[in-house]
C-alpha cells in the first residue's frame, strides 16, 4: 500500500513538473504597457485564452490606433473604457469586428482587460475597458445575445493605482455622451514588451 502511494505521489509530482514545464515552453504570454496622460498602466494578456482577441489588441498597438485616445466612459465602482476616441472626440476608424471569446472561462474581475461591444456579442474592434471591480454580470453565461458576455483577454499586473486614480475623475456630459472625463484622460500610447 505505501509503494501504490509512493507511486502515485511520485506520477502526480513528475505529471504536475511536466505539465508546468510544457505549460511554460508552449504558453505565451504577452505584455504590454498602456502610457496614459496620468502613469503607466502594465498588463499580461491572455494570449492562450483568448487568441484572436489579443492578436487585434496586439495589430491595434502596432498600427498606432492607441496613440493620443482618451479613456473616453469613466464610471467609478465599475470600469474605464478606452481605444475609440482621439483627444478631440473624433471617432477612430476600426477595422471589422471580431468573434466574441468571452466563453474563455475567464471572469471580469478587478483588473480584467476585457473587449466593449454594442449588444451585437459579435460587434467588438477596437475600444477596451479594464474593470475596477468584480463584475460577474458581464461575464459568459450562454450563446444567446443577453448571455454571451464580454471577452476578458487580459490582466493589470502593475499600476492598478493608476487605473483607480482615472476612475476617480470628474465626469459629465460631452458630445451626447455621459461619464466622459471633464478633462482628458489620454492615453499617449500602448507598447507590447
Amino acid at each position: 500500500m505505501k509503494f501504490l502511494l509512493a507511486t502515485v505521489l511520485g506520477c502526480l509530482i513528475l505529471s504536475t513538473a511536466v505539465s508546468a514545464d510544457s505549460t511554460a515552453k508552449n504558453g505565451k504570454q504577452s505584455i504590454a504597457t498602456i502610457r496614459t496622460s496620468m502613469g503607466d498602466i502594465k498588463v499580461k494578456l491572455f494570449d492562450q485564452e483568448a487568441p484572436e482577441t489579443v492578436k487585434n489588441f496586439l495589430k491595434y498597438i502596432a498600427d498606432g490606433q492607441y496613440n493620443n485616445t482618451v479613456f473616453h466612459r469613466v464610471i467609478k465602482s465599475f470600469m474605464i473604457q478606452g481605444g475609440g476616441f482621439d483627444t478631440q472626440f473624433n471617432q477612430k476608424k476600426t477595422r471589422s469586428p471580431i468573434k466574441n471569446e468571452a466563453d474563455n472561462k475567464l471572469n471580469n474581475k478587478r483588473g480584467t482587460l476585457a473587449m466593449a461591444r454594442t449588444s451585437d456579442p459579435h460587434s467588438a474592434t477596437a475600444q477596451f475597458f479594464i474593470n475596477t471591480v468584480d463584475n460577474d454580470f458581464l461575464d459568459y453565461t450562454g450563446s444567446n445575445a443577453q448571455q454571451y458576455g464580454y471577452c476578458v483577454f487580459g490582466k493589470v499586473i502593475e499600476g492598478m493605482d493608476v487605473v483607480d486614480k482615472i476612475a476617480g475623475v470628474h465626469t459629465g456630459f460631452k458630445n451626447g455622451q455621459q461619464d466622459v472625463p471633464n478633462e482628458n484622460v489620454v492615453i499617449l500610447e500602448i507598447v507590447k514588451n
